[in-house]
């Protein structure tokens, strides 16, 4: 076989090296935000932080069994400057950013598909989305659904409230707070 020869350490150290996530953090006006991924794949985003390394330890080492690079850098520079752009109140659109899903069920995707299609300042209540996902009764596995969405902004949770015009919840680290902040940021 003809090729690049790789001596016994060399081919070890290939096969041993797996590709590291990389971990960008950047401040905004709402907050420290950290993105997690490689390529043009986002693996999770984190936004609200009160620090910098908050946001960077915000990510669990390994990640879905990846393990993730210990030195921050600018990986996406791209969506880094989009997100700022968005905190600073522009409007962003993100639909075109590739996202490392972990396993869903039918009805979780169609929750994440529906919220993801949300427009710029559009809010929908838990039951509403629970409707378009063809499940009426499940606002509650809505609510659980957006509770665990590694991609806030992107999949924009911030924009689904509660019945009767309560907020719902916001797992982020500022919570509610955050999402009333989100909310306000859109309706100017």
């Amino acid at each position: 076989m003809k090729g690049v020869r790789v001596g016994q350490r060399g081919a070890q150290q290939i096969a041993s090296s797996p590709e590291l996530l990389k971990v960008s953090v950047f401040a905004t006006a709402l907050g420290y935000w950290a993105l997690l991924g490689r390529d043009k794949l986002l693996y999770a985003i984190t936004v609200g932080q009160p620090d910098a390394r908050a946001a960077q330890s915000s990510f669990a080492n390994p990640f879905d069994g990846l393990p993730i690079d210990p030195m921050v850098s600018d990986w996406y520079p791209g969506l880094r400057q989009r997100l700022e752009h968005y905190a600073a109140g522009d409007r962003v659109k993100f639909d075109d950013i590739q996202l490392y899903h972990p396993p869903r069920t039918s009805f979780q995707q169609q929750v994440v598909d529906v919220t993801r299609k949300l427009k710029y300042g559009e809010t929908i209540t838990y039951g509403e989305l629970a409707a378009r996902a063809d499940r009426p009764r499940a606002a509650r596995a809505v609510g659980t659904v957006m509770s665990s969405n590694r991609f806030p902004i992107i999949i924009p949770c911030h924009r689904v409230v509660g019945a009767g015009g309560g907020l719902g919840g916001y797992s982020a680290p500022q919570g509610l707070s955050l999402k009333t902040r989100l909310l306000e940021l859109e309706s100017e």
